[in-house]
């Protein structure tokens, strides 16, 4: 039986209980593939779960991760219930992949619907940068909220992975973007927007939770637009409703996160967040039927138990052709505790990193 390292918790909780071990990989199944790893994506999922504020956190001991990039090792035996999406892939290739956690292990056994050939000129931590937060954001622009060419949207935290992303497909959709950064972060990011991403400056909002609705006033002035078209909001908190408010006639607010509920230790501190959530925004169904807007809300892992439907958004996304995903920084498979506190911090650009070179 082979053995792989993996990263795991005993019990959701708290950050500092995640350990690497090694254990035997099971054998494979009918339709599954086994990846050597060479590079695992962190999501904002992997810090709520291992603090067990995800509600779809495992029972009991788990591995983390829902990303990851390798090559495949060994094919399992056939589906024989009839034609399988990735039933054209072949030992050696190189692949990118989601999962239902696990994804933070030197090998894994994975279903290969859920695997995509990693496309020529990437490296595998591009690959493992962008299913997750690539879909994320594809999901919340086309399928939630039907962007149309020449529309404009808020991007919340653009400097992310999935800000950036976000970016990239409005504008390969024509429409058009003014982003928000957190401002302990604005001096190393603003720049690297404005020379590298081809953002304009007056689209950069850098958030102040006393004068938010101001600052996005100016944005708009510089646009020429009287309203946002869409509001993609992984934020929430104080800045849920100046943004809400600002949606023109028809708009949507599309919202798949709350990182104001992110502490930056490694267990939650309960009485912060209880405090928190008693204040989070709250919205009357009556006026939104007079004022026509739109709040959407959605956690993206549903569609690992819908693959036809999630494979269909990747091949919709794939078509696009979108550039590398930024990788901001890359840390070795055995220093996961240093880069989910990087990850943590909030200073990151772009995609986080685990990369696992043994071959």
């Amino acid at each position: 039986m082979t053995s792989r390292r993996l990263w795991k918790t005993p019990r959701a909780g708290a950050i500092n209980r995640l350990r690497l071990v090694q254990e035997p990989l099971p054998d494979l199944k009918p339709g599954q593939a086994r990846i050597a790893v060479r590079a695992v994506g962190l999501n904002f999922a992997d810090l709520f779960a291992l603090q067990g504020l995800y509600s779809a956190t495992p029972e009991g001991a788990f591995t983390p991760g829902l990303e990851f990039a390798g090559v495949i090792e060994e094919l399992g035996p056939p589906d024989n219930s009839g034609p399988v999406r990735g039933g054209d892939l072949r030992v050696g290739d190189r692949v990118m992949g989601v999962i239902r956690f696990g994804a933070y292990a030197d090998r894994l056994n994975a279903d290969i619907r859920y695997l995509s050939k990693l496309p020529d000129g990437w490296d595998f931590a591009q690959g493992a940068a962008l299913l997750a937060q690539a879909l994320t954001a594809y999901y919340a622009l086309r399928e939630l909220g039907n962007l149309k060419a020449d529309q404009l949207v808020l991007i919340h935290s653009v400097a992310g992975g999935v800000g950036l992303l976000a970016l990239e497909i409005v504008r390969k959709m024509g429409g058009h973007a003014i982003g928000t950064i957190g401002a302990g972060v604005a001096s190393e990011k603003i720049p690297f927007l404005v020379d590298t991403i081809g953002m304009a400056p007056e689209t950069i909002v850098v958030r102040d939770a006393k004068r938010f609705g101001q600052q996005l006033d100016a944005a708009l002035k510089f646009t020429g637009r009287s309203g946002f078209d869409l509001v993609l909001d992984a934020v929430a908190g104080e800045y849920f409703r100046p943004a809400y408010d600002r949606l023109r006639a028809a708009g949507r607010l599309i919202l798949f996160g709350s990182a104001t509920m992110m502490t930056h230790a490694s267990r939650p501190n309960y009485a912060t967040l209880a405090w928190r959530y008693l204040r989070r925004p709250r919205l009357d169904p009556i006026e939104m039927i007079s004022e026509n807007k739109s709040l959407m809300a959605f956690n993206l892992i549903w569609l690992w138990d819908r693959v036809e439907e999630m494979t269909r958004l990747v091949d919709e996304m794939m078509a696009l052709n979108l550039a590398p995903p930024h990788v901001g920084r890359r840390f070795a498979f055995e220093d996961a505790h240093a880069a989910l506190k990087f990850f943590q911090s909030g200073k990151s650009t772009g995609k986080v990193v685990l990369e696992n070179d043994a071959r």
